[in-house]
């Protein structure tokens, strides 16, 4: 986990093999991982879950914010089982409310991310979270957005990274914790 040397934990290779590969998606050329089928397997996402709360019981992570929308959802349960708030981090004019937002390009396409203002404060400590990492885009923007108001960034938990995209290298020099690599 996380890119250490240290013995893989056997129930990453039970999320991996849960993990569908889906070519030309969203577009030609992208070869998307769908972590959906991993939702469809209650031990496969249960061991997902599992593994960053492990990791972050015992960090004094206050707030969990999760990307749209896949880190919609392994965030909230996340959060609820370390005791930390959830904040969602969302896709432009998704929020009611008075908002900030941080602009960013994508792999394919440039997009922005919104925060409530207020949700998140000074010297809250912040765990991102998304599904997976390629360029580094979205996380960069998220920590971007969370470190405006205040907040430290403790590190960026993906389920998958996309390491010849080379995102990680982006995160200005945060940590990411990630469950599968794919080549």
């Amino acid at each position: 986990m996380s890119g250490n040397k240290e013995e893989e934990d056997p129930r990453i290779n039970g999320i991996k093999t849960k993990i569908r590969v889906v070519p030309d998606f969203p577009k030609k050329g992208i070869m998307f991982q769908d972590i959906t089928t991993v939702l469809l397997d209650p031990k496969a996402f249960k061991d997902t879950i599992d593994l960053f709360v492990e990791r972050y019981r015992d960090k004094n992570i206050s707030v969990v914010a999760g990307i749209e929308a896949r880190g919609f959802i392994f965030g909230p349960p996340i959060a609820l089982a370390i005791g930390a708030k959830f904040v969602p981090l969302r896709k432009p004019k998704k929020l009611p409310g008075e908002t900030i937002f941080e602009e960013y390009e994508l792999e394919y396409g440039n997009d922005r991310l919104e925060m409530h203002i207020g949700a998140v404060e000074a010297g809250d400590r912040a765990l991102v979270v998304d599904d997976l990492i390629a360029t580094g885009g979205t996380l960069c923007a998220a920590i971007n957005l969370l470190e405006r108001v205040g907040a430290e960034v403790v590190e960026c938990a993906c389920v998958i990274e996309l390491p010849d995209l080379k995102g990680r290298q982006r995160l200005k020099g945060k940590p990411l914790c990630m469950l599968v690599e794919y080549r």
